[in-house]
């Protein structure tokens, strides 16, 4: 995939993302993408090389310098669904970059093979609910202590409420006739 938007090219990892993926994750902003740390540079080029070969992970750059900035993810579910995220160099925000970014992938995946859309948003992560929102996704579910991505000081699992978004590609394909 190589998309092209006003100000981003969203395409697969490269080995010069390794920088941009490490200041990504040396320290994530939020619980969702903490097992994910990278310690150091080498380790930002080990996950590149993965993700490289694996298909679900995009990097987003910045038209003209191509400077990695965000990642976006769909993983595909048999046969028509994908689940997606994003997760952006917080140095970048305010700027709607995520949303132009994830509007490309949207219309890329539905003019492939998509039917469905959804994404997790944990309750605590106000920006990716609002992103959902303004991507026309509706909220379909709030699950309770849903899942842990880290531990309590008594060594417990600290679990997440999560919501789950979702479009499906006939709501996608009217609301961009109405934009």
């Amino acid at each position: 995939m190589h998309l092209i938007t006003d100000r981003l090219i969203i395409r697969g990892y490269e080995r010069k993302d390794a920088a941009g993926l490490y200041e990504l994750l040396a320290h994530p902003p939020v619980h969702c993408f903490i097992k994910e740390k990278l310690g150091s540079l080498e380790e930002a080029e080990r996950e590149v090389e993965q993700r490289e070969n694996e298909g679900e992970h995009f990097a987003v750059c910045l038209v003209g310098t191509d400077l990695m900035i965000g990642d976006l993810f769909a993983i595909k579910e048999e046969p028509d669904t994908y689940c997606v995220g994003w997760n952006f160099n917080l140095k970048y925000g305010k700027n709607g970059y995520a949303s132009e970014a994830a509007k490309s992938l949207f219309s890329y995946l539905f003019h492939s093979d998509a039917r469905r859309i959804y994404a997790y948003a944990e309750d605590d992560n106000i920006p990716s609910q609002k992103l959902c929102e303004r991507l026309g996704m509706r909220r379909e579910g709030f699950f309770i202590e849903f899942i842990s991505f880290i531990n309590n000081q008594d060594g417990t699992p600290h679990y997440e409420n999560t919501y789950q978004y979702a479009v499906l590609k006939r709501e996608w394909l009217e609301q961009q006739i109405l934009a």
